[in-house]
């Protein structure tokens, strides 16, 4: 016995608050004969934490520096293509050439995002028509902590389009990725671990949407929950958690997989979204 090897099956963690980690729980799901963290309630309110924690310090950085930052991101991705590209083959929905496909979209789509960090606000904000000897100026701020459930699939194309709008405006990040490929958004968050991204501003957690969803709704601390193709009656029962803390919501059907390459997802009010108004009052004359 002492000749027979023992297969090792490596293990996909969750990325919370800039770190690899298993769940408090000790539990994980065999996925395509690997292990992949299956989070727990309590790993949704650890990523909240820490997502709290670094809004500030993301929000607080220079547009044209956050910019920067998620352009390292895409190179980080491109650097990783090959690794991105054979994860979504092992995750079975796609052949060689469609995942290649992918993942070049998807680096063009953070690329995109990317560019308008330091001109969004630009186009969001106006000088507002008033009477009275006041200047009126209203501008656009992060709302906060969001929650975001991937869509099912594409499992990369499709995260990268649900988190990437949010991160450009400063707002923090918990996302539950794909049930049915949590592999690709462990490996995608390799990216992010080796970009300049603050640790905490973008949580990946593996696991069921039926778990993990209604603790993100629920909790008192996310501002905004963004679902991709829950289904109707789970869509009534988050809405229902989140409007408990006045929590934001926005939910959307998951169109097919080629629908996600579309140029209406670079999209401006993606980024709008999540974002709140700031009114402005200043003297004309001092």
């Amino acid at each position: 016995m002492s000749g027979d090897r023992v297969a090792v099956r490596k293990t996909y963690k969750l990325y919370v608050n800039g770190a690899f980690v298993r769940s408090e729980s000790g539990r994980t799901d065999g996925v395509g004969g690997e292990n992949v963290v299956r989070g727990s309630r309590k790993d949704v309110r650890d990523a909240v934490i820490a997502a709290r924690a670094a809004h500030e310090k993301w929000a607080g950085q220079t547009p044209s520096n956050r910019g920067l930052v998620l352009y390292r991101l895409a190179e980080m991705m491109e650097a990783r293509a090959s690794s991105l590209a054979e994860q979504l083959v092992l995750g079975g929905t796609v052949d060689a050439a469609a995942a290649r496909r992918e993942v070049d979209a998807a680096i063009d789509r953070a690329v995109w995002y990317a560019g308008w960090c330091d001109k969004y606000v630009a186009l969001a904000s106006a000088r507002n028509p008033v009477s009275g000897p006041h200047f009126n100026f209203s501008t656009t701020e992060p709302t906060g902590v969001i929650g975001v459930i991937a869509p099912e699939e594409p499992a990369l194309l499709g995260l990268v389009t649900a988190i990437l709008p949010a991160l450009v405006s400063g707002n923090a990040v918990i996302v539950v990725a794909s049930e049915r490929d949590p592999r690709t958004a462990v490996v995608f968050a390799e990216c992010l671990a080796t970009s300049d991204l603050p640790g905490g501003v973008c949580n990946v957690i593996t696991g069921t949407r039926a778990e993990l969803g209604p603790a993100l709704a629920g909790h008192m601390d996310v501002d905004g929950l963004h679902a991709f193709g829950v289904g109707h009656d789970a869509e009534v029962a988050l809405g229902q958690l989140a409007s408990e803390s006045v929590t934001r919501t926005r939910f959307e059907d998951a169109p097919s997989a080629k629908a996600w390459f579309s140029a209406s997802y670079d999209n401006l009010d993606r980024v709008l979204t999540f974002t709140e108004m700031k009114t402005i009052w200043h003297p004309a004359k001092i």
